[in-house]
Order: C-alpha cells, then sequence, then structure tokens
C-alpha cells in the first residue's frame, strides 16, 4: 500500500557543519518538488537556519517543523551519551528549545566532543516539545544492544512518566549494522508499552547521487583524505531526501510508523512572528521619551548652529531652515517606533566621547540625518552638503535605521562593555556569521581530500580570480583555460564537479565585525546563544538577517585603525602644546580649506592618508587635481570599479579640468534647474542623493518617492522601473517639461544610477581622509611616527612609510636604548625615533623589561657595561644584547658598533663579574656606577678588542645588520655612493616618480635589487619580478627577456645597484601601471656606456700632494682594469710640481671599486665625470 503524506522529520542543513551539504532553501525546494506538505529540520546542536528554513517554507506553501538533534547525558547509562532528537510542538515549545540550547552553551562544554545536555536540563524545558528517541543512536537502542532488560524498563518507564503522549520509538532502514535486530525489538516495545513507532530516514543530502560529495564535505570537516575517511565515516548512501513512494516501500511492513510521522506533523504548529521591531526602553527618567527626544535634539542643533555660525545675524537667517528639517526628521522617527532607537545610539557615542574614546564622524546614510548630528551621532553637516535623510529613514518603506559607528580599533571593546553593564549581559549579544566554502579554497580542499598532488590544485585554484564574490560558474565564463582544463583533463573534471555542489555549504563559524544586538528582555527571548567551550564568548546563534526578522536591531560597533592613528597624533600634539604652552588642539575644528593640505593632496603624497593612499588613487588624484573637500567627497565615491570602468572618472576629470564643456548633466538633454543639483560634480550624477533631488525637482516627486525610484533603479526590476518612468515622465510634464526631455534625462538617471555612490558614506569617509591629510601636511613627523606604530609588525609597510618619511626631507633616527618607547615617537626636535617594539626578534616582554629597568630612579643606562649589569640581572639573554647592538640601539655609547658586537662576550662576562663582587660586598646594585665607570671597571677585568677596522667594512657591516634586523636600511644606503651620477642618468626620475606615471615610453630607473621573484605566465613563459630600491621608495619591475642568462649574475650578488630601462604601461587586468623591463645591467656597466672621460685636478696642498699623486699611480698600476673611459690627471695652476702620471692618458673601466678608492682622497682632489648628451 502506498501511503501519502510521509513527513521527513529529520533532515539536516548544511549548518549541522559536520554533515549537512544542503542549503535550507534547497531542502524545501526539492520537497516541494516532491509533493510533499510538511518537512522537518533538526539540525545538530543548533537553530542556525531555523528563519531561512521557516521563510522559505512558507513561501513554499509547506508546513516546517522545527527542531534540534542533541547529544544527552543519559539518566539511566551512566557516562554514556545518547542522541535524541526534540521537535517544538508550538511556540512554547520552540522558545524552550531556544532556552535549552542557550542555557546548556552557557554553562560551557567539552571541546572535542561538542555539547552535551544533561537530562536534567531537558526535563526543565520540557513543556511544548515531541521527543523522538534517537533511533539507533539513542538510550533505548543500548539498552537493547546491552541486552540488559531492567534497564531498558527503567529507561521506558523514564521517558513516559516525564514525556506522556510526546515520546516517540524512532525507527530507520538507511543501512547502519543491527538496524532489524533493534526494529524487531522496538516493535516489541512499542506494543507492550503503547508507544507510538515512528519512521525517520536521516537526510544530509538531497540525491543518492550526492554521497560522495558528501564524504568529501565529512573528510574536508574532519582533515581527513578520502582513503582515511572509511574509519571515521559513519553515515550510507541511503541518507538522501527519498521519496514518500520510496519510504512506504522500505516500511511497508510497519505502515503506523508512517501514519505516525504524518500524525507528529499536524502536531507541531509554531509561528515564528515577524514585522515588529523590540528595542530596550531607554531611560528618561520621568519624562516622556519623545519629549526628552525633542529636547535632546533642539539643544544639539542650538549648540551646532553656534559653531557652524559664530555670527549671529548669520545664525538667526539660517535658524528657520534648520528647525524645519529637524521638526520634519523627529516627526518621520517618532511615526517609524525609532526614538528609542536614536537615543540609545546617541548614550553610547556621547560615553565614548566623554572616556575619551575616539568617535568616527559617521559612516552610510545615517549622516543624512540633521537628527543625528544634532545629538552628536554624526559629524557632518546633511545641509551644507546636500545630504537627504530619506536616504536613511523613509517613512513609505519601513526598514531598521542603520548607524554603523566607527571606534578607536583599541578602544572599541571598552564601549562594548560599557553596553553590556547598562543593559545588562543577558540582553548584549555579538552576532555570529557564517564562513562559507570559496570558489578558490574548496578547490584546495577537494583536491586535498582526494590526494592531488598540491601543484595540480595551486594551478587550478589560481585560474580562479581573487575576487570575494568570485564563483566558479563565474570563473568558467571568463578563463578559457580552466574550461579547456574541465574539458580535457578527467581528474580535474572530477574535482570541479564535486567543488561546484560544494561552493557556498557552510565550513565554519565567526563573529561579525562590529555587530552588536541589545535586546528589551533577555537575548534568548529572541534568539538562541551560541558560546565557546569554555561558555563564554557569546553570539547569537541567527545571523544579522535573521535577528532583524524576528525583531531585534543590530548595532554596528566597528573598530577603525584611522581613528587610532589620529587619536595617537592628537595626543602627541598636545604633549607637544603643552611644552610650548600652546592651547589644546582639537582635530573637529580644523580648516577645510588649508593650503598645505590640498598642495599635499595635488602631489599625490597620501601614503597612509585614510581611503587615498591606494597607488591607484594616488594615480587618480594625480589626474584630477582636487582643491577642494567637495572633490575629496568626490574621490571617495570614483574610485569604485563601476566609475572607473564606465568612462565616468574620465568626463568627471575632463569637466574639471577645463577639457571638456560642462553640461546638466548632457550637452543635449539638460534643463535649468538641475546645474545646482550637479554643480559640485561638474554636471556629472555622481551620487545617488543626486538622483533622488533630480526626481523632486524635475517631476515634483516627495522625497520619500524619491528614494524609492532610487531603489527601484538600483534593483533594475523591469516592471517597477516601467512605473517609475511613468510616474517621472508624468511628473514633469506638470512643471512643463517635454515627454522627451523627461524621458532622457531618466534614461541618464537610469544609467548613472549603476555607478552612483551614497553621498552621506563618501562624505563623513572623506571628512576622515582630510583629517589624516592635514595631519600629514601640519605635523608629518608625528603623523608618520603614528603610522608607523601601528604598522610595525608589518615590515613591508614599514619599508614604505620611511621611504614617505624620507621624501617629506623627516630625519628617522636609529633605535636608541636610553630615548626609544615601545612605539615610534617624536622627540623634542621633530625627529622621529625609531620603535623598539619594530626591531625584530626583540620581543614585547624584554622591551617592557628594559622600559621599567630604564625608568627606575637610576634613570638611563650610562653605558654598556651599566646596560649588562642591570639587563643581566632580569635574565635578559646575549641574544637580545646583540640585537639590540645590531639595530643601532646601543650607538648612543659612542661606540663602534662593529667593535661593540665583537666585545659582548667580553662585556657580559666583566658584568657577571661586577654583579658578584657587589653581591658579595652587598652593594647597591642600581647604583654601583657612582662608584665605577664602565672604563676602569674594564681596565681592572679584561682586555678588549680595539683593533680598527676599515669605514667601508664598518658601513657595509652595520647595513647588512640593519638590513636582518629592521628590515631596511636606516643609517645609510649603498646607492648613496652613486647620487651624483645616478641623477644624470635618470633625469631625476625615482622609483617613486615612476609608480605614480600612468604611460611613458622610454624610462630610465636606478636601484638596489631586493629581491628577485621568478614567476611564469599562462603559456608558460618565465619572467621575474625584481625589486628595485632606492632608500625612498621600492619598486617592482617586470623583465621577460633573459638575454645571455644575465640574471644569473644578480642572483648570487647582494647589494647591487642596476640600471633598468623600459616603459611604463597600465594594466587593464589590476588596473595598474607596470614597468616592463627591456635591458637590465648592473651600474658599472651603465656608467662605462654614459662616462667618456674623468677628470682628477690635484689641489693645492704642496705637502701631500706627492704622497697622493704616488699612492694614486701605484693604485693604477696594480689595480685599474682596461676600458674605454679616458683618465687624466690636471694640477692645479698655482702648483709646480712633476710626475709621471701626467704625462700618460689612461683608458680605464670605471668601476666601483676605484671611484670608491678616489673618495679616500676628496680633501685633496676633485673628481670630475664627463658623461655623454
Amino acid at each position: 500500500m502506498y501511503l501519502k503524506n510521509f513527513v521527513h522529520l529529520r533532515a539536516h542543513s548544511d549548518y549541522s557543519m559536520i554533515d549537512g551539504i544542503v542549503k535550507p532553501e534547497k531542502l524545501v525546494q526539492q520537497a516541494k518538488l516532491m509533493n510533499m506538505t510538511s518537512l522537518g529540520i533538526t539540525d545538530v546542536n543548533n537553530l542556525h537556519g531555523v528563519i531561512k528554513f521557516y521563510s522559505s517554507a512558507h513561501r513554499e506553501g509547506i508546513k516546517p517543523i522545527i527542531g534540534i538533534d542533541i547529544m544527552v547525558q543519559s539518566n539511566i547509562l551512566k557516562n554514556t551519551t545518547c542522541r535524541l532528537t526534540v521537535l517544538a510542538a508550538n511556540n512554547h515549545g520552540y522558545k524552550n528549545i531556544i532556552e535549552l540550547l542557550s542555557e546548556s552553551y552557557k554553562l560551557g562544554y567539552n571541546d572535542t566532543s561538542g555539547l552535551v545536555i544533561c537530562m536534567k536540563r531537558l526535563l526543565k524545558f520540557k513543556k511544548g516539545v515531541l521527543i523522538l528517541s534517537g533511533g539507533i543512536q539513542g538510550d533505548i537502542a543500548k539498552c537493547i544492544f546491552k541486552n540488559d532488560i531492567n534497564l531498558l524498563n527503567h529507561c521506558i518507564i523514564f521517558y513516559k512518566k516525564h514525556f506522556p503522549n510526546k515520546y516517540y520509538l524512532e525507527i530507520s532502514r538507511i543501512g547502519l549494522p543491527r538496524e532489524e535486530e533493534y526494529i524487531a525489538y522496538i516493535k516489541h516495545i512499542s506494543h507492550t508499552y503503547s508507544l507510538p513507532i515512528i519512521a525517520t530516514n536521516e537526510v544530509l543530502f538531497l540525491k543518492k547521487n550526492d554521497f560522495y560529495v558528501h564524504q568529501i564535505k565529512v573528510a574536508i570537516y574532519k582533515k581527513k583524505t578520502i582513503t582515511d575517511l572509511k574509519f571515521v565515516y559513519k553515515y550510507t548512501k541511503n541518507q538522501f531526501l527519498k521519496s514518500q513512494y520510496d519510504i512506504t516501500e522500505i516500511f511497508h511492513d510497519i505502515p503506523e510508523s508512517i501514519i505516525n510521522s504524518i500524525e507528529l506533523a499536524k502536531r507541531c504548529n509554531v509561528i515564528i512572528p515577524s514585522g515588529s521591531y523590540f528595542l530596550p526602553v531607554f531611560p528618561t527618567q520621568s519624562m516622556d521619551p519623545y519629549c526628552f527626544f525633542v529636547q535632546k535634539s533642539r539643544i544639539g542643533l542650538e549648540s551646532r548652529l553656534i559653531n557652524l555660525f559664530p555670527d549671529i545675524h548669520d545664525r538667526n537667517i539660517k535658524k528657520k531652515i534648520y528647525f524645519s528639517r529637524l521638526k520634519h526628521e523627529l516627526l518621520v522617527i517618532k511615526k517609524m517606533g525609532f526614538v528609542s532607537y536614536f537615543l540609545i545610539v546617541m548614550d553610547f557615542i556621547q560615553w565614548a566621547k566623554n572616556h575619551n574614546i575616539p568617535v568616527g564622524p559617521g559612516r552610510g546614510s545615517g549622516a543624512g540625518s540633521l537628527v543625528s548630528f544634532s545629538l552628536n551621532i554624526t559629524e557632518i553637516d546633511p545641509l551644507q552638503f546636500d545630504l537627504l535623510f530619506e536616504r536613511f529613514l523613509n517613512p513609505d518603506r519601513v526598514s531598521l535605521p542603520d548607524f554603523d559607528i566607527d571606534f578607536c580599533m583599541e578602544k572599541r571593546d571598552l564601549v562594548i562593555d560599557h553596553v553590556i553593564k547598562k543593559y545588562g549581559r543577558n540582553s548584549v549579544s555579538q552576532i555570529i556569521t557564517f564562513g562559507t566554502m570559496a570558489a578558490k579554497a574548496v578547490i584546495r580542499d577537494v583536491g586535498r581530500v582526494l590526494g592531488y598532488p598540491y601543484g595540480l590544485m595551486n594551478k587550478i585554484s589560481k585560474l580562479v580570480p581573487l575576487d570575494p564574490k568570485m564563483t566558479l560558474k563565474k570563473a568558467f565564463s571568463i578563463q578559457k583555460e580552466l574550461v579547456d582544463l574541465y574539458n580535457h583533463n578527467h581528474d580535474i573534471k572530477i574535482l570541479i564537479d564535486i567543488a561546484k555542489k560544494l561552493e557556498g555549504v557552510i565550513r565554519n563559524i565567526g563573529k561579525h565585525a562590529g555587530g552588536i544586538v541589545i535586546s528589551p528582555t533577555k537575548i534568548s527571548d529572541f534568539v538562541p546563544i551560541l558560546c565557546d567551550f569554555q561558555g563564554k564568548n557569546q553570539v547569537t546563534q541567527f545571523d544579522k538577517n535573521d535577528i532583524e526578522f524576528v525583531g531585534l536591531v543590530k548595532f554596528d560597533f566597528l573598530g577603525l585603525k584611522t581613528l587610532t592613528m589620529i587619536d595617537m597624533i592628537v595626543n602627541m600634539i598636545n604633549k607637544k602644546h603643552a611644552r610650548q604652552q600652546k592651547k589644546i588642539f582639537f582635530i573637529n575644528k580644523i580648516n577645510l580649506k588649508d593650503k598645505k593640505s590640498f598642495f599635499l593632496l595635488k602631489k599625490a603624497d597620501t601614503i597612509s592618508v585614510f581611503q587615498l593612499e591606494s597607488l591607484g588613487m594616488r594615480n587618480l588624484i594625480k589626474r584630477l587635481q582636487p582643491d577642494s573637500f567637495e572633490d575629496i567627497i568626490a574621490l571617495v565615491a570614483l574610485y569604485r570599479p563601476g566609475p572607473l570602468q564606465s568612462g565616468m572618472v574620465d568626463n568627471f576629470i575632463n569637466r574639471k579640468n577645463g577639457t571638456e564643456k560642462i553640461s546638466y548633466p548632457d550637452h543635449r538633454w539638460q534643463h535649468k534647474c538641475l546645474k545646482p543639483i550637479l554643480k559640485s560634480t561638474y554636471g556629472i550624477i555622481l551620487y545617488q542623493e543626486q538622483v533622488m533631488q533630480i526626481a523632486q525637482v524635475l517631476s515634483n516627486f516627495t522625497p520619500s518617492e524619491a528614494d524609492i525610484l532610487r531603489r527601484a533603479m538600483a534593483k533594475k526590476n523591469p516592471k517597477e522601473m516601467m512605473q517609475q518612468r511613468q510616474l517621472f515622465q508624468l511628473g514633469a510634464s506638470k512643471n512643463s517639461i517635454s515627454l522627451n526631455l523627461s524621458t532622457k534625462i531618466f534614461d541618464l538617471l537610469e544609467k548613472f544610477s549603476a555607478y552612483g555612490f551614497n553621498k552621506s558614506h563618501s562624505a563623513t569617509y572623506a571628512l576622515l581622509a582630510y583629517q589624516t591629510l592635514w595631519l600629514k601636511a601640519n605635523y608629518s613627523a608625528e603623523f608618520m611616527a603614528s603610522s608607523m606604530t601601528l604598522d610595525m609588525m608589518n615590515t613591508t609597510k614599514i619599508v614604505n612609510l620611511v621611504h614617505d618619511a624620507r621624501r617629506m626631507n623627516l630625519n628617522i633616527i636609529s633605535p636608541n636604548i636610553n630615548f626609544s618607547n615601545y612605539f615610534f615617537s617624536v622627540n623634542k626636535f621633530g625627529k622621529i625615533v625609531y620603535g623598539l617594539g619594530a626591531i625584530k626578534g626583540l620581543g614585547k616582554s624584554s622591551i617592557d623589561i628594559i622600559l621599567k629597568e630604564r625608568n627606575k630612579p637610576v634613570g638611563v643606562f650610562s653605558d654598556f657595561l651599566d646596560l649588562c649589569v642591570r639587563l643581566l640581572l632580569k635574565k635578559i639573554t646575549r641574544h637580545i644584547f646583540e640585537i639590540l647592538v645590531m639595530s643601532g640601539a646601543c650607538d648612543c655609547f659612542n661606540k663602534c658598533r662593529v667593535q661593540l658586537f665583537s666585545n659582548i662576550g667580553k662585556m657580559i662576562q666583566i658584568a657577571k663579574k661586577k654583579i658578584l663582587s657587589m653581591q658579595t660586598k652587598q652593594d647597591d646594585l642600581f647604583h654601583f656606577k657612582d662608584c665605577f665607570s664602565e672604563k676602569i671597571f674594564i681596565e681592572k677585568n679584561s682586555n678588549l678588542h680595539t683593533s680598527f677596522i676599515h669605514t667601508d667594512e664598518i658601513i657595509s657591516k652595520v647595513l647588512k645588520w640593519e638590513r636582518e634586523i629592521l628590515g631596511l636600511y636606516l643609517t645609510s644606503h649603498p646607492i648613496k655612493n652613486f647620487l651624483k651620477e645616478i641623477h644624470y642618468y635618470t633625469k631625476n626620475i625615482t622609483l617613486h616618480d615612476c609608480s605614480l606615471l600612468n604611460k611613458a615610453n622610454h624610462v630610465v630607473l636606478i636601484g638596489m635589487i631586493w629581491s628577485i621573484k621568478i614567476a611564469f605566465t599562462k603559456k608558460k613563459n618565465k619572467f621575474y619580478i625584481i625589486t628595485l630600491d632606492d632608500s625612498y621608495s621600492r619598486l617592482d619591475v617586470i623583465y621577460f627577456n633573459n638575454v645571455n642568462n644575465i640574471m644569473d649574475q644578480f642572483f648570487c650578488k647582494k647589494n647591487i645597484i642596476v640600471v633598468v630601462t623600459g616603459k611604463v604601461s597600465h594594466d587593464s587586468f589590476t588596473n595598474r601601471s607596470r614597468f616592463l623591463v627591456k635591458t637590465i645591467c648592473n651600474i658599472e656597466q651603465y656608467r662605462e656606456k654614459k662616462l667618456y672621460k674623468i677628470k682628477i685636478i690635484i689641489n693645492n696642498n704642496i705637502t701631500k700632494c706627492k704622497d697622493i699623486l704616488d699612492n694614486l699611480y701605484n693604485y693604477l698600476s696594480n689595480n685599474i682594469l682596461p676600458g674605454h673611459v679616458t683618465l687624466t690627471f690636471i694640477l692645479s695652476v698655482r702648483l709646480c710640481i712633476q710626475h709621471k702620471l701626467f704625462n700618460q692618458i689612461y683608458y680605464i673601466y670605471p668601476d666601483n671599486n676605484f671611484l670608491n678608492y678616489l673618495k679616500l682622497f676628496t680633501d685633496y682632489i676633485t673628481i670630475k665625470l664627463n658623461f655623454y648628451k
């Protein structure tokens, strides 16, 4: 007999993490296709997917049955865990499941075995739930297999007592061992104890042929290969979504088990309410919340207007406009029920400001609200910059307001702690996120499980473009090589077919970057809670979208490094001002028209400037030449793929620079009423707000209607767009605008809306950009020191910042054991002092000891022996002393760094003797230097190495150490010996200049080779990525033509200075410029090509002249290399000296050794190099 309407009660979605591979929505869609009327999803120990399941089930007309699979500590079988399925019969049961999970997670669990719930807790939350016995994994089955009738009776009686008419004996036939033995016994129990028997088929994948894919997923999760998996795999090929017919066939001998699934489904009736929002009531004492809200807003606006318009006459003129806008916004906020939301945000922002925690000027559309500005939530005047409130809140489109608040990265958690204390730990939680198997990663994961060679996986993965939104389907549409490999390589086809099925499947959980939810009561009244195994780090089990579905409101507390940097700089400035007895500096009071700032901006010197530091952005700045704050707002909006690829950026630049006529918006289709709206963007429709304003002015749209138009254009729904077009044309006709013109302007709006940006967001980020730009222009040293501090764990960034500082003519002092702090700092002379924390290998614990010791009453370290004695007492090792010396931190002791390093061992021995002698005599260990100087004590105890080392050798050693310990050259650079001739060869084009070029056909660059990487094109052609360094910048250049294996010489030599010629071209794939090398040679080889004569003029010093000439003659006789460059000696006219050098012309190879040798005599000779023009 074929029984229709069997109900699958135990499907697992991919939210079950280990064993589920199907999205809840896909399960519902498949159930619909199979004519099922009900479906139950019971993910393991969580309700992550319940809202998505519930919503999609209602859309498809399927009844959702909500439940969980849990592991329970058995009351009958001691030290035994078993599985049970808990289903919600009604809303009370649903809430009890939420409480059961939340309370269990808060109490912690074993990190290895996962959450195990004690039976006592299950009984606490038993109302409104139905229980399935767990089948072959339940405690009934364990009693049966133990063959313990007594235990079995106890178990059955326990469930009958505590879950009367709510307990079902679960059976499955999926191919597990001893299933039939178990089912036979269950039939007997069912009959004996009058317990209903129910059929289930645990669903882990949709179709039978997905079994292998499921095996792969489990192997990925368990970090096994497919061959290892058999030892831990406990699933079968029958765990797919079977049809009702298949289930009827399987359980034809137990038809009541199918009927009971239908009857149980009828008992499950959960309605999850949505459409309402639940906010905590903000405490306003005895005052009405709305009156309190209005009062705060009006007082705040009065204060803002005093600062905006210091002149009382101007202020009175503007007041009416501002308060009219304020009144409108207040009424809308009241109508939409968001008064508490604004007050809550206002409160925690004010708390942060009162506790010196930097807060951003705003982010997103919230900056369009005058109420936000009045309550000090945002820092941008929306009226001054034409920002629209309806872009943020639209009464005709009810949705939650969304303030994204930026806080100082290091102090953000203090604000969250404040919110937790104010509203209660049980009412505040962070929000979960779910990581999925992305296109590139899933290829690697599947390949690893299948045992494919790493090279093959890497090759395929690299063919998938590096884009967070990239999918395998999209990659196939743009990568022909990927398609070819798929079609012609069977192994790759298998890999990709599996990867496609796993792409997008949930892989792990995380925590939202800043999302916090505040509930009017405890969180678990609305959503379940998840904690780590210690019961800490609480997050909601629902993601941010599902949080909103159940009516809770998300608040974004985001950490922004730029605010931390600004805070550090402002603190430095105010310490400086305190020394100089100047006024306290406030970043919010800077002039938005500062000439120094815009001078720096036009040069594109914007490294470390918020939003403006990328290479592509600097190239855009060079072209645009921004000269106003509005231009900076535009920059933030323009530097996005849409505008860059559409040609909009070119139009914008041409119009600003006068090479294209400004029209509003197009020379063929324009109207005078659009000029005020588009003037700041030179007639270009750049912002979403401009689309809204045009609709209001041209077609009489209300602000709310204009926002709906904006959203319709963003969605591109043809039906909705047709309706909006007709409304636009109708409104325009009432303003005597022709159908033709209104149609064309609507077409332009539709076109530009694809690239339009939220001006509110652009304006707030432009303000942060300008603040950092202003600080860089006016307090350069403090700015660079703070930038270096925040990136000091990233050597590459430190190098770029040091180069940038040098270009700004800032002095950077080597690390100093007596004056360096952990972070970079600025001394009273305006020099940047290198931070000890940026020294490789030093470690924070060692630095803390040094700083603590230095800050004692005895003061700074008087000499190296003093350092050794005081730090050896703190267990500092020899390795740390070596790093300090090599980095230059001990140069302050006026010792040669190389000699000091060679004597470290001896000095440590002396220090140990000193410690021993003081301990024996019970001397004061921290005042021994009053009795002994380093010099006297050393003379009494040891003979140190004092051998002379040649200066060049010292410099070479020091630079080697700096490169090793600091990751850069700080005190000098190998290239500095060649600066005069470099300027001649390169025509003063530096590596930094080249990085900002878009196109150039013949460029000569000189730099020291920092590194060389070998890479291959898609066609397997080898090329070299050569990183050049010139002490002011680093640049990667690309070399393809390794003629005569010329590159071989550069791999084995260090610090080699090379000259490269080539061209700069634009790479459309990366949207960046690149330098393609045509020729490469070392500087000696290039010098010989360009230099034709060296003149050495002997200066007028009679006493030394003869010795110098003899030395030069001997060197030329024994060391000089033959070449094509003429070398001549000329005697100063006032000297009458005869020497054989003057009678001879030499033809030499001008190598570096010879030129360095000549520099030894620079006090007595003048060297002139003559180059070909």
